[in-house]
């Protein structure tokens, strides 16, 4: 029998009153939801504008509303954040194994990364916790968790709660270059709609869409904008990384993650080669071939197969046309000129 994961001691059972309240509290959230602009998505499902990004409405329901109103940060709080296919998994591993491994050497036989895929260790807000999947307990008791609390989101900046944006709580975001976004979220979007008996979306498609901005949680350079921005602001809370970067050259930014965390690595740690260890462990060869990763899943009907494809950068140039590539260049260096967000970050050509 598979084990639990470990955030679902937050879902304990509730009294019949407070299961009400949680309904009503949902009831009005999702009857704000019901009044914003939609389109019919990428996956088959409406898509609904939030504060000017695009959210899943089957997927998410009126889960991004309730977390800003209802999450309250401690000081001690880490977050990891990403849009959607730019190495959140491996980002979450990374922070996991980082955070915790005083209490699970990475060298470790049994380590939670081979029981539990890296979402059900940190778990998402709106997709985990928030969700309005969670009939009878919407709104769980995050109190119950100790200190230090690590969680994920795909939500941009602008919109998270204000008890994480006005408070101590540290923020690990990673973004990718538009491109490899682009076609790893198209191969990712299939696999949903192969689940729902759709036709598979051209790649056509998929780039018209990212280029309006309307891929999930997009436009996808407001979104990298938005934390770009907040690490210029408040770079002692957000560290902006960036997925081609850190394949380049881990243990430097592993390194660096762990002290922006708060837990740096001990100079014994290094010499005892437990940086090596962590990448090792979170490798994308690893990780993609435990059993867990093979053959189990996190959400119903998605397999957490379908977190690990290639993990490649320039992947794109397989699949994009030059023009395409071409395009999405001039696109991205049009969004961030004038922001000081180094153009190299999403390797233009």
């Amino acid at each position: 029998m598979a084990q639990e994961a470990p955030y679902r001691v937050c879902f304990a059972p509730k009294n019949r009153e407070e299961e009400e309240e949680d309904e009503k509290i949902y009831k009005r959230y999702e009857e704000i939801v019901a009044k914003l602009p939609t389109t019919e998505g990428w996956s088959g499902h409406l898509i609904y504008q939030y504060q000017g990004f695009w959210y899943n409405s089957e997927v998410l329901g009126a889960a991004p509303l309730v977390v800003q109103r209802h999450f309250k940060a401690r000081p001690s709080d880490i977050l990891v954040a990403s849009t959607h296919k730019c190495g959140t998994t491996w980002l979450k591993s990374l922070t996991f194994a980082v955070m915790n491994r005083k209490s699970h050497p990475p060298s470790a036989q049994h380590h939670p990364l081979h029981i539990f895929n890296s979402h059900d260790l940190v778990p998402f807000w709106e997709f985990n916790l928030y969700n309005n999947k969670n009939n009878g307990n919407r709104i769980p008791n995050l109190d119950i968790l100790p200190s230090p609390r690590l969680f994920s989101t795909h939500m941009p900046y602008t919109s998270l709660p204000e008890s994480v944006t006005l408070s101590d709580s540290r923020i690990l975001y990673i973004c990718r270059n538009p491109k490899d976004n682009l076609v790893s979220w198209w191969h990712y979007v299939n696999k949903f709609r192969s689940i729902l008996s759709l036709e598979p979306m051209k790649v056509q498609e998929a780039f018209e869409w990212f280029s309006k901005g309307m891929s999930p949680m997009g436009p996808f350079w407001d979104h990298v904008l938005g934390y770009w921005k907040g690490s210029s602001e408040r770079p002692q809370n957000v560290l902006f990384l960036n997925y081609d970067e850190m394949l380049a050259e881990p243990a430097l930014h592993l390194k660096k993650m762990a002290e922006f965390m708060g837990c740096p690595f001990s100079s014994m740690e290094e010499e005892e080669e437990v940086v090596d260890q962590v990448i090792k462990l979170c490798s994308f060869e690893n990780l993609s071939n435990l059993a867990v990763n093979k053959n189990g899943t996190t959400y119903p009907g998605v397999s957490n197969s379908s977190y690990f494809r290639q993990g490649k950068v320039g992947d794109s140039a397989n699949y994009l046309t030059p023009e395409m590539m071409e395009q999405l260049d001039r696109l991205t260096e049009q969004k961030l000129h004038g922001s000081g967000l180094t153009l190299s970050i999403c390797h233009l050509s």
